[in-house]
């Protein structure tokens, strides 16, 4: 037997669906289309920073994810860069691997590309920041895009000074290269190093420098590499 709403008048008890739909539909379509309007792996975005501040040096700081640190491995503190890395995590063979958020360099790989993963070890618990890395490879706030690719290009001993992702796809030779290829564009870039993808976008959208395994399209990006990398 259906409930009566006792404490409401007889003569509204008849609209009391129509109202309870009115209520509820409204937001069941705002959450629908917050679910859908999400942003999704960075795989399938031509470009996550189109939309981005029109200064592209003013700071902003947006979500950043944590990783777990790998118990035999410390992360790399930045006073002791450049210089001795007092971790330097490695593996057989020609293809970097990820274990914890750590990327650990192939054995095979030359010196500068070693250095590259062991030095960008450094930045994975850094924030995104618009311009973050720009005016010196070393940024306490964070790193942009570009700042994150410069930072590891430099470790590679490929790169002087810190550069914009325009700047880079002009930069070195083009198409890819053995070991390590920047992919630029005028809003964003990232680059592949020993088989591990270094970028500031993921699933959540700019996340801050991370490696990640997964795959991203090229299209619309121009490939570039250091020389003989």
């Amino acid at each position: 037997m259906p409930y009566k709403f006792p404490f409401i008048p007889a003569k509204f008890r008849a609209a009391l669906p129509l109202a309870l739909l009115l209520f509820v539909l409204p937001n069941s379509l705002l959450n629908a289309q917050a679910f859908y309007a999400s942003p999704g792996p960075a795989s399938f975005s031509k470009n996550w920073d189109a939309t981005a501040a029109s200064n592209p040096y003013e700071p902003v700081v947006t979500r950043q994810r944590s990783y777990p640190t790998h118990a035999s491995v410390a992360l790399i503190s930045q006073d002791t860069l450049p210089g001795n890395f007092f971790s330097q995590p490695t593996v057989p063979g020609r293809r970097a691997v990820l274990r914890h958020g750590i990327a650990y360099a192939p054995s095979d790989a030359p010196i500068n590309v070693k250095k590259a993963i062991w030095a960008t070890n450094t930045l994975l618990r850094k924030p995104y920041v618009w311009g973050g890395g720009h005016d010196s490879f070393f940024d306490s706030r964070g790193y942009d895009c570009s700042g994150t690719v410069s930072f590891a290009l430099h470790y590679a001993g490929a790169l002087s000074s810190p550069t914009d992702s325009h700047s880079l796809m002009s930069y070195g030779e083009p198409g890819p290269g053995r070991w390590m290829t920047v992919y630029a564009g005028n809003g964003h870039t990232w680059m592949v190093i020993a088989g591990l993808r270094l970028d500031t976008t993921g699933y959540y959208g700019n996340e801050g420098p991370r490696w990640r395994t997964d795959g991203r399209s090229p299209w619309g990006y121009t490939a570039r590499h250091p020389a003989g990398l």
